[in-house]
């Protein structure tokens, strides 16, 4: 994935008077710095939206859980809602988003005290939240909405707030042809992984590249390109979901976690029990934060366009926090000593 990491920031760097370009090594790749503004945000967003939020049951695995590995509270849920012979795919007309409304989004997002927000423009499912031409009939200006619904909330994001606009694209798709060849053929061949970040890149010209699998000076990228990369390259680095090393590190790190402890997409069978709450969310910010980290807080949309309105409730109680204690959180450096024996509880 080097060429295709390179391919990203072949936009020359502008780094005091020299112009930097990138070559697709990790030794030219790791040299790049990440921009101010990324270590200054502190919080962001992230937003787990696809087909999987249709039978919105278990986790955003769905259609790998029931068919991959045929888990059987999977196996038992089709059996008893769809007749038989459904086949996943079916579940793409009815994501509909009809609610959606991306002001609606932006400013609720405004109101979370967020930075920046980080979209799934595509999942391992495959289904692009765009009207991709490398992905036809599996997007959602072909199937379901017939809407672009990644260009909706940039359009929204950057005409109403100061947010950093970001997009999570995922490498590798469960069930596709192209990537299992690619696969076999240990990743060497084509597949239509680079042609699509090629198309949001140009198109949406995110902020922040957030690739998910085993452009400008003002654009980071994450540590997950392929197989040995997590938490050793990238712009900053994830290492795994819900990552909180409790120390500081030498490099640039976010912690990617989600209000609902089970799943990323949204979930019908959710118990509130489940559910973070916002005393949970705020320590877990601070102590993100105090070891020089980034906390990405992950929301799941319904199929009809709606946030739920805990995940509403948790993202105000986030802002009106964040308006008293602000100052501590943003734009901060973490005390080298961290060594507060009276209030251990601070540095995790």
């Amino acid at each position: 994935m080097l060429p295709l990491l390179a391919a990203l920031l072949l936009v020359p760097a502008q780094l005091g008077a020299a112009r930097v370009t990138y070559e697709p090594t990790w030794e030219s790749l790791d040299a790049r710095p990440i921009p101010d503004w990324f270590d200054g945000v502190k919080f962001g967003i992230f937003i787990h939206w696809g087909v999987f939020s249709v039978p919105s049951f278990g986790s955003e695995w769905f259609w790998w859980y029931w068919q991959g590995q045929k888990s059987e509270p999977y196996v038992k849920f089709m059996s008893n809602n769809y007749p038989p012979g459904f086949r996943y795919e079916d579940f793409g007309p009815q994501f509909t988003a009809e609610f959606y409304d991306p002001l609606q989004w932006a400013n609720i997002l405004k109101e979370s005290g967020a930075k920046y927000v980080v979209l799934t423009s595509k999942h391992h499912e495959g289904y692009t939240l765009w009207g991709s031409k490398f992905s036809w009939n599996w997007n959602s200006m072909d199937v379901g909405s017939k809407r672009d619904l990644v260009g909706e909330l940039a359009d929204a994001i950057r005409r109403n707030t100061d947010l950093h606009f970001g997009l999570y694209h995922s490498l590798f798709e469960w069930f596709n042809p192209l990537f299992l060849t690619d696969k076999q053929n240990a990743f060497q061949t084509p597949s239509k992984s680079l042609p699509e970040l090629y198309e949001i890149v140009l198109k949406y010209k995110p902020e922040i590249v957030w690739s998910d699998g085993d452009v400008k000076d003002v654009v980071v990228t994450n540590d997950r390109w392929g197989t040995g990369c997590m938490c050793k390259h990238g712009g900053f680095y994830t290492c795994s979901d819900r990552y909180n090393p409790g120390h500081l590190l030498p490099h640039k790190w976010e912690n990617c976690m989600t209000i609902d402890k089970r799943s990323w997409g949204y979930r019908r069978n959710a118990l509130i029990s489940e559910l973070l709450t916002i005393e949970e969310l705020v320590k877990e910010l601070v102590e993100t934060v105090s070891c020089g980290g980034n906390l990405l807080m992950n929301i799941g949309p319904t199929h009809d366009g709606r946030i739920p309105v805990v995940f509403e409730e948790r993202l105000k109680q986030m802002g009106k926090w964040l308006k008293v204690n602000g100052e501590a959180i943003y734009s901060t450096k973490p005390w080298r000593a961290q060594n507060d024996s009276i209030t251990s509880g601070v540095w995790g």
